[in-house]
């Protein structure tokens, strides 16, 4: 074997696993990067995997690689920046143990991301909220279990990961009712329930029974919700609700869309930004800065307190049908 197989190999073992205890989903995501990488680069080189030295992937290959991804594997852009993380973690670590590899590997970590559109997040008015939670049919114990986690997601903003990782006594729901769960980075939070989620999940936990780390929402065979499970469950009730909601046939409903309603309706209420990000469970507060430009009505407010002080307030309307016409053009 060269220098990259037993670097790559102590790269899991050591650091990831054994000194950062990273958690079994950042390994899967360095292990999916870091194994397209390789084969990649042994379609380029013509050299197998296992006998790879650490020079050979240089800059231009991992700059065709990232390419490759976005080209011929479809990745979005965000998908190909997120793929570089790991390959920066492993050149950082393959620094420390082949200095002689000093300006390569240097050159590999320069790569910078590439520019990406920030679009506005989409989020559920209230009455797609009410479309959406009224459709799950609760005579049946199916349809009780996905409407109390819908309610649940939207109250509290919780990452698909998080609710299908929440156990029975994750629920406290006496004085002080709230959640709590671990999120991203290993990170406890709790977040407050409101009277009626409270109202639901205690009426849950009576039909749910089971033991205290028994699974908060499992499937019908007692185990625990998978992601895909939840996304075609919310897919289905969305595709139901736009009879009565027909609005929601415009927005591409996932788990992550219930995160930013929980959030916009914090925000709406007047909660400020710092509070909403310790809600989230976000690493940094200018994350939550997206939630302020999808707004629209934050930014109505705004601009009726900067008017001038004899000046109507409200959005141009033009009095005409034609000239409405022109406008649309």
């Amino acid at each position: 074997m060269s220098a990259l197989a037993p670097t790559l190999q102590a790269f899991f073992t050591d650091r990831l696993i054994r000194q950062r205890q990273a958690s079994s989903q950042t390994i899967a995501a360095y292990r999916d990067t870091l194994r397209l990488l390789l084969a990649f680069a042994a379609d380029r080189t013509g050299t197998a995997p296992s006998r790879l030295d650490v020079a050979a992937i240089d800059a231009p290959l991992v700059g065709a690689f990232l390419d490759h991804l976005e080209r011929d594997r479809g990745n979005g852009v965000r998908t190909r920046n997120a793929r570089p993380a790991a390959i920066r973690s492993l050149f950082r670590y393959a620094a420390l143990r082949h200095p002689e590899h000093a300006e390569s590997i240097g050159r590999v970590l320069a790569i910078p991301p590439k520019r990406v559109t920030r679009s506005l997040v989409t989020f559920l008015t209230e009455q797609e909220v009410e479309a959406l939670l009224a459709v799950a049919d609760r005579a049946t114990w199916i349809g009780r279990r996905d409407h109390a986690l819908l309610l649940l997601a939207v109250q509290t903003g919780l990452r698909v990961s998080e609710l299908i990782g929440l156990r029975r006594f994750d629920v406290h729901l006496g004085t002080g009712a709230h959640v709590s769960c671990r999120g991203k980075g290993r990170k406890e939070r709790i977040t407050p329930l409101t009277r009626v989620t409270v109202a639901v999940l205690r009426v849950w936990l009576v039909e749910r029974e089971g033991g205290p780390a028994d699974p908060l929402f499992p499937t019908s065979t007692g185990a625990p919700l998978s992601r895909d499970a939840v996304e075609h469950r919310l897919a289905k009730y969305t595709d139901a609700a736009t009879t009565a909601c027909p609005s929601l046939r415009t927005k591409q409903v996932s788990p992550h869309v219930l995160r930013h309603t929980a959030a916009m309706r914090l925000l709406q209420a007047g909660v400020d930004t710092s509070v909403i990000a310790l809600w989230l469970g976000h690493e940094r507060v200018d994350t939550t800065q997206i939630y302020l430009h999808a707004d629209l009505a934050l930014k109505e407010r705004a601009l009726a307190r900067t008017a001038p002080p004899n000046a109507r307030p409200g959005r141009y309307r033009p009095s005409d049908t034609l000239l409405a016409f022109l406008d649309g053009l």
